[in-house]
């Protein structure tokens, strides 16, 4: 008995703790998940705990890294991998922004007042799966952080499941388990009243206070890319069957090439100059373009592409074919000073036969020449965007003719592949929300279909798994095994009990709340729901109050999971694509938890009367 005693306050010790770091961010989340899982295996080895199927070991301990809702979401963020690398939903976020006639604030309330509305109806997971590429994707057009959006849209649908009995999984549960122990039997909508009003509470808050508290967040390479407006001067060689061919000048401008400022059309020995007047272009042009980074990759990317790799000369189509079977890389080097590059053209270089890359555009400081840019002589301190496979960008770190700015480096989005990706998403996410399959068996098939079907390769499927949340919800699980073996969990639910005797009603209601709205966020919200759920019942029984009132007060508490990253499956999902830290979610959920207590607290005694 003392054993447990012990390794009951060593639990609380370790798990207070690790709180705490995790909130500080001193130290990386991995590091103190991983202090926090190596800490409860020292900790029940020095002082064995027995359970009725045997002493609680390492085995139990680390089977959250093996757990289905990790392998889920895991999965998940591979599969939205797939949506990012085609822009498979570049379409439907145009029309949204279309729709909405460029309005951001209506463009992203659309979406997640959808979602909203779905999540009463299916599984929340699922709603956020299928909503935060489209999300992802709409802030992209408008020109906003995702981090601004994406953790409402976890809010949102999980303020929606607490609407309905079908909305969560935890809803489900409590129900099931409180008809077991009573004669309580929770209907369809038995609490979509009070879940309603606590929804449209909460998503005032997220639609209006929440956004104020996020920090735009990017990774080092996105704020680089993102803040550069440098252009680039490429060319376009019109051939038979270009998409281009026919194209006419409106009004002195190519609506086809919006994107970019067409500098010259050379046109056999004749350079015909802007404002293109009766200028219609045909096959044998070269257009001479200024063009931004991120305009020249849409150019590759499209589906019938308007830029083609070696298409100008520099490098045989067989050759170009077989360095682009796979995903297309693009670069940004600098021509060195010394270099051999310098006073040459592009084809008197030889820069492909050297390194197997391709010259997609020059960009020079000083000035922007207006001729062909495989006429340009190169000069030091030239930027040249070139395109190959990653394995021939890496090599141009040894280079010493140009100097590779490691941080430009991006792979082009395989939009041929896009009907592919986007039916593949559908599946999985019409799979789980209609329970023809478990969601960790679609989701497992869909990273699958993914890889094989090309929408990834192996390499970009590994780089969408992210550690962070690996570690914090192996972690997590540890945590909550080493409360629950120890009793520190019937611990905390016995002395809310014994503390709140010959308390009123209101009171115990309201308390209730607030303990399991803690734990849930720091336990799974099933784990606590199904601790609470004989509790709540014993509870109403004892105070002679409807069941239902207890049972409902614990259902939307256990989904009120908003101040931690591991507080529910939908804040995993958008931490990683958002870019959020620990600290974000206690910043942005904990607010969004105090409100609804509060709220709670003063509408549930009066709607059941207590």
């Amino acid at each position: 008995m003392q054993s447990i005693d012990i390794a009951m306050a060593l639990t609380f010790v370790v798990l207070a703790s690790t709180v705490v770091l995790y909130a500080l961010e001193k130290y990386a989340i991995e590091l103190v998940a991983l202090g926090s899982v190596a800490a409860f295996l020292c900790i029940f080895t020095i002082f064995p705990v027995a359970t009725s199927s045997g002493t609680v070991g390492a085995s139990e301990f680390l089977a959250g890294f093996a757990n289905p809702a990790l392998i889920t979401v895991i999965c998940l963020l591979i599969i939205g991998q797939g949506l990012f690398q085609t822009d498979a939903l570049e379409p439907a976020a145009k029309y949204i922004v279309k729709w909405s006639r460029g309005r951001a604030g209506l463009s992203i309330f659309s979406v997640l007042a959808a979602s909203l509305a779905l999540s009463a109806f299916l599984n929340n997971t699922p709603v956020v799966v299928m909503f935060l590429p489209v999300l992802s994707a709409v802030a992209a057009t408008l020109g906003r952080s995702s981090s601004r959006v994406l953790m409402p849209l976890s809010f949102m649908a999980i303020l929606g499941g607490m609407t309905t009995l079908i909305g969560s999984s935890t809803n489900l549960l409590v129900a099931e388990v409180a008809a077991q122990s009573s004669d309580l039997e929770l209907g369809f909508f038995s609490f979509t009243p009070i879940g309603a009003l606590m929804a449209v509470v909460g998503a005032a808050y997220v639609l209006f206070v929440m956004p104020r508290l996020l920090m735009p967040r990017k990774t080092m390479a996105e704020e680089i890319q993102g803040t550069s407006g440098k252009q680039f001067i490429a060319q376009i060689n019109i051939t038979y069957g270009h998409p281009l061919v026919g194209v006419e000048a409106v009004s002195g401008m190519f609506p086809a090439l919006k994107d970019m400022t067409v500098r010259l059309v050379q046109r056999g020995a004749q350079p015909i100059l802007p404002p293109f007047e009766n200028v219609t272009l045909q096959p044998g042009d070269t257009v001479i373009v200024a063009a931004t980074r991120t305009a020249l990759a849409n150019a590759l990317a499209r589906r019938q592409p308007i830029m083609e790799p070696g298409a100008d000369g520099q490098a045989p189509d067989s050759d170009m074919h077989n360095a682009m079977a796979g995903t297309m890389t693009l670069g940004e080097v600098v021509v060195a000073p010394a270099s051999r590059l310098m006073g040459r053209t592009l084809p008197q270089s030889g820069f492909y036969s050297q390194t197997g890359c391709v010259v997609m555009g020059i960009q020079r400081r000083s000035r922007m020449p207006r001729m062909a840019m495989n006429d340009i002589r190169l000069e030091a301190g030239d930027v040249l965007l070139v395109a190959a496979s990653a394995d021939r960008i890496s090599r141009l770190r040894g280079s010493r003719d140009v100097l590779l700015l490691d941080w430009s480096t991006a792979e082009v989005p395989r939009r041929v592949y896009a009907p592919r990706a986007l039916a593949i998403f559908t599946a999985v996410v019409a799979l789980a929300a209609f329970d023809i399959l478990p969601i960790v068996t679609a989701s497992i098939a869909g990273t699958f279909a993914m890889i094989v079907s090309g929408c990834l390769n192996t390499r970009q499927a590994i780089r969408a798994i992210d550690s962070r949340i690996f570690m914090l919800v192996g972690a997590s699980l540890a945590g909550a095994v080493a409360l629950e073996t120890t009793g520190g969990a019937q611990l905390i639910a016995t002395s809310l009990v014994d503390a709140l005797m010959g308390q009123s009603p209101a009171i115990i209601l309201s308390a209730m709340f607030f303990i399991v709205m803690v734990l849930t966020n720091f336990l799974s919200n099933n784990a606590a729901a199904v601790l609470f759920t004989p509790i709540a019942l014993n509870m109403a029984n004892q105070l002679g109050q409807p069941p239902e009132a207890f049972v409902v007060c614990l259902i939307i508490a256990a989904n009120c999971s908003f101040a931690t990253p591991i507080g529910y499956q939908t804040n995993l999902i958008v931490m990683g694509p958002g870019h959020y830290r620990f600290s974000d979610f206690l910043r942005a959920g904990a607010p969004l938890a105090g409100i609804l207590w509060l709220t709670f607290s003063l509408v549930a005694p009066w709607y059941y009367g207590l």
